[in-house]
C-alpha cells in the first residue's frame, strides 16, 4: 500500500500554544514519526477569535500540516491528535496527488514550479478574452445612461 498525502487543520488552545510553541510542534512531529509518517510542512496557519466557544475557549491558533502517511495508519493518527491536550479541533483531509506539489510550495511560502502545458502567461486567447470582456463592460454603461434620458424626454 503507499502512502498519500493529507492536509490536516488543527485549532489549537492559544494559552497552551503561546506557552511552549515549539513543544506544541514537536508534540504533533513525534506523533507523526511515530507512525511511520513524513512531515512535508508542518507550521502555524493563524491565531483569531474563534465563531462560537470550543471546549470553553473563545480564541484558537490554527496550525496546517500536510503529512505523508499510510491510509493505515490514518485513523490511529486522528486518534492520537484527539487525545492531545493542545489540541481542541481537528480536520484531516487527502490530499490529491496533482495538489501536493503546489499546495505544499504554497503552505512553504514558495511558488510551485508550473508545467510546459500549464503556461497561461504565454497564452494570448486569455489577455484578448479579458480585453474583450473590459470593452464590454465600457459599451454598456454608455448605452444605459441615453435610455434612461430618452425615456425621462417622452414623458
Amino acid at each position: 500500500m503507499s502512502a498519500t498525502v493529507y492536509e490536516c487543520m488543527h485549532i489549537l488552545d492559544s494559552n497552551r500554544y503561546a506557552r511552549d510553541p515549539s513543544g506544541v510542534q514537536e508534540s504533533f512531529d513525534s506523533t507523526v514519526t511515530k507512525l511511520d509518517g513524513e512531515i512535508l510542512v508542518s507550521r502555524l496557519w493563524n491565531e483569531q477569535k474563534l465563531a462560537y466557544l470550543v471546549d470553553g475557549h473563545r480564541k484558537g491558533t490554527y496550525w496546517l500540516s500536510y503529512i505523508r502517511i499510510e491510509g493505515s495508519r490514518l485513523v490511529e493518527l486522528e486518534r492520537a491528535f484527539q487525545l492531545n491536550e493542545n489540541v481542541l479541533r481537528t480536520l484531516t483531509l487527502r490530499l490529491d496527488e496533482r495538489l501536493v506539489e503546489p499546495m505544499v510550495a504554497h503552505a512553504l511560502g514558495e511558488t510551485a514550479p508550473s508545467t510546459s502545458g500549464d503556461d497561461d502567461a504565454g497564452n494570448p486567447s486569455d489577455q484578448d478574452n479579458s480585453e474583450a470582456a473590459a470593452e464590454s463592460v465600457e459599451t454598456t454603461e454608455p448605452a444605459d445612461q441615453p435610455v434612461a434620458e430618452d425615456a425621462s424626454s417622452e414623458s
